[in-house]
């Protein structure tokens, strides 16, 4: 089940890297229009809040220990961020489908902040999966876990 959690932290990671690939698809398409976004919008509020979901409960199900559990559930918090940056842009601003404003602009750009955060989270998680599921595999015996000295030669004080 730990490789398993494994695997399910690549799939995050690859969804967020996905998203990265989506935004760029969106912003140069020509015409540039809300539609530009579709993917990324179906990927940020769908395929990466379920796989983060889905990896936390199998992180818990695998017993790994609590702080990858919470890391686990971290991109699913940081994409609530990303929506909350919109309502706050929508509440404070004049911006419409079709026109933004200065404002709307200044605060929109903690979108991409926000999505550089969710991308280091991604690779951290993996990077932690993996040393995680490295241990737990060299402690069931397939590795020795630790080096003993030599023993001291008899007849030899120190």
């Amino acid at each position: 089940m730990r490789k398993v959690y494994l695997g399910m932290s690549g799939v995050v990671l690859l969804a967020v890297l996905a998203q990265f690939y989506f935004a760029a698809f969106g912003a140069f398409s020509i015409p540039r229009d809300h539609a530009s976004f579709e993917m990324h919008s179906v990927n940020g509020m769908i395929v990466i809040p379920l796989a983060s979901l889905l990896t936390t409960a199998v992180a818990a199900i695998a017993r790994v220990p609590g702080r990858l559990i919470g890391l686990a559930a971290v991109p699913f918090g940081l994409v609530v961020v990303q929506i909350l940056i919109f309502v706050v842009v929508h509440l404070v601003t004049e911006m419409t489908m079709e026109q933004s404003t200065p404002g709307a602009q200044w605060i929109l750009g903690f979108h991409a902040l926000n999505g550089l955060a969710v991308v280091s989270v991604a690779v951290l998680g993996v990077v932690r999966a993996r040393r995680f599921v490295r241990a737990a595999s060299a402690g069931s015996g397939s590795r020795p876990t630790a080096v003993t000295a030599p023993a001291e030669p008899s007849g030899v004080t120190v």
